[in-house]
């Protein structure tokens, strides 16, 4: 299978990087300061979605604003604790692409997602974070304004996931999308293709895109 794009989307945590350790360590420190049980804790969404959506799920709204604020300090904070690792294929996949063809979209804010990346060595031209939309994925917002930002037609954009929300967002942005099995796995994922991660792809470019194909 070969899929011809002018522009590659990504998703950041679960896609490029992983900070799983991270995000369970911080968030869970961050619960027991705010009184929130473990019973509440697990009935929310964590992965794919803003920390504002989160903690809107789980405080009262005038707290909302100090608890995001503490949970990004503690996340970034921990960054240098070892808590984020590149997933495979990811650094062999960017280096091959121009830079003004891929950008990261992350529903992390931009102060979280520059520490992680950064961390990695990935240094992306364009960066669509929290503080950027007014929706978040699942809403397609976020990747339709990658595409803008990019100065390409949604329809030849390419959208790399782990989650489902933002597989739905790419979907509801009328995007291609490729699902990595990274966090989830290959049945729970709705996508137009499904592979392991990053390793299992290349890209070649050409003068009307990039031809990204399976590895044999």
């Amino acid at each position: 299978m070969t899929i011809h794009a002018q522009a590659l989307l990504f998703d950041d945590d679960g896609t490029l990087v992983s900070s799983l350790a991270s995000v369970d360590r911080c968030w869970r420190q961050w619960a027991g300061e705010y009184g929130i049980t473990a019973e509440e804790f697990g009935r929310v969404e964590l992965h794919g979605r803003t920390a504002a959506e989160i903690a809107a799920d789980l405080l009262p709204a005038e707290v909302v604003p100090e608890a995001v604020a503490r949970i990004e300090k503690l996340e970034v904070e921990d960054v240098p604790n070892g808590g984020v690792r590149l997933l495979p294929g990811t650094k062999a996949f960017l280096a091959s692409l121009p830079a003004d063809r891929w950008a990261v979209v992350t529903s992390a804010t931009r102060r979280l997602a520059e520490a992680r990346l950064d961390a990695v060595g990935i240094l992306p031209k364009t960066l669509v974070a929290a503080e950027d939309v007014t929706r978040g994925k699942p809403d397609p917002e976020p990747y339709l304004l990658a595409a803008r930002a990019l100065g390409v037609d949604p329809a030849h954009c390419v959208v790399f996931e782990d989650a489902p929300a933002g597989l739905r967002a790419g979907r509801a942005a009328g995007m291609i999308t490729v699902a990595l099995a990274t966090t989830h796995r290959a049945h729970e994922l709705d996508a137009d293709l499904v592979v392991d991660d990053l390793s299992a792809l290349s890209a070649l470019v050409t003068d009307g895109g990039v031809e990204i194909s399976v590895r044999p």
